[in-house]
């Protein structure tokens, strides 16, 4: 919400909004009352006086793989922004003294890599401190300004590559039931349908996104007398553990067993072999969040508040025809 939006709702000039948000002269009773009363109903607040040209990056935690991909991308933008780049880890429990560090800073504007729960928001929003979610794990109110990736384009994609190569048993471990684990997953079935391929519920697995999840789910996948020739997952953590339950199966990827993960970490490159996965553009990401949350901290006008970052598909050596039997 924007001066200019509030004199537009009211009819009147932005100086006349500003002469009321500040107590001065030179208003009529009936336009300062119609002001306050759209003040009151958008719930503008004035931004704190001297805040600092400083872009507060928050992690939940700090031990993801892409963490510098997304820093490396806010610092792209912040720098061009003359804006400084602060990086904090508030961890996934109690986090109330810690946002009052953050508001205490007075950042221009805070870039959130995982969720802001409600009370967090509203304690930046309190102190009129912009914010902007990167990537969301959750289901987020309208008015949350985020930066996400086509997660469900992704999964399609994905799939759409190994029906392609002539697989049609393709299992799928994926994540938790957040948004974008549904989004993956919803593509993965859209690809099955429009392919004509029944979507078998055995060959679906949810598990945690992490390497010894998907090992355990690969694991149990293919050992079954009617394995999976190809394995998608909703990460590329989970692809290494499918990796690792292969190797103590003896089967070899991919003459025996094709995979492809998701978000393209830089270590996925290196493996034997190579990872086909789908490619979240993270740096690319965190730069639209981080324009996004400097023309919010700046009171400017923005188009949209959330936006969705295009994935592609990254084919290496991971993933080629089922083998003949």
């Amino acid at each position: 919400m924007t001066i200019a939006y509030i004199a537009e709702s009211a009819g009147v000039s932005v100086p006349t909004v500003s002469k009321v948000l500040n107590g001065r002269s030179g208003v009529s009773d009936e336009t300062r009352a119609r002001v306050e009363q759209l003040i009151h109903q958008y719930g503008y607040r004035k931004p704190p006086k001297n805040r600092a040209n400083l872009v507060e990056l928050v992690f939940r935690e700090l031990e993801s793989m892409w963490a510098v991909e997304i820093i490396r991308g806010v610092e792209r933008v912040a720098r061009r922004n003359r804006a400084g780049v602060l990086v904090s880890e508030f961890g996934l429990h109690d986090t109330s003294a810690l946002i009052d560090d953050t508001v205490g800073r007075r950042p221009q504007c805070v870039l959130s890599v995982a969720q802001l729960s409600e009370a967090e928001r509203e304690r930046l929003r309190a102190k009129g401190i912009p914010f902007v979610v990167f990537d969301p794990i959750d289901e987020l109110p309208d008015d949350v300004p985020f930066v996400g990736a086509t997660n469900w384009r992704g999964g399609q994609a994905a799939t759409r590559h190994l029906l392609d190569l002539g697989h049609r048993r393709i299992a799928m471990i994926s994540g938790p039931d957040h948004p974008f684990c549904r989004a993956r997953l919803s593509g993965y079935l859209s690809a099955l349908a429009e392919s004509g391929v029944p979507a078998e519920p055995c060959l679906v697995v949810k598990t945690l996104l992490t390497r010894e999840d998907g090992c355990a789910a690969a694991r149990e996948l293919l050992s079954r007398p009617d394995r999976p020739t190809a394995v998608f997952t909703a990460n590329d953590m989970q692809a290494l553990g499918v990796y690792q339950a292969a190797r103590e199966l003896g089967l070899r990827i991919p003459h025996d067993l094709s995979v492809v993960g998701f978000d393209d970490v830089p270590v996925v490159a290196w493996v034997d072999p190579p990872l086909t996965t789908v490619h979240q553009p993270l740096a690319e990401m965190a730069a639209a969040a981080t324009e996004l949350a400097l023309a919010l901290g700046r009171g400017e006008d923005v188009p949209q508040v959330g936006l969705e970052i295009a994935t592609t598909l990254t084919v290496r050596e991971s993933t080629a025809p089922p083998k003949e039997e």
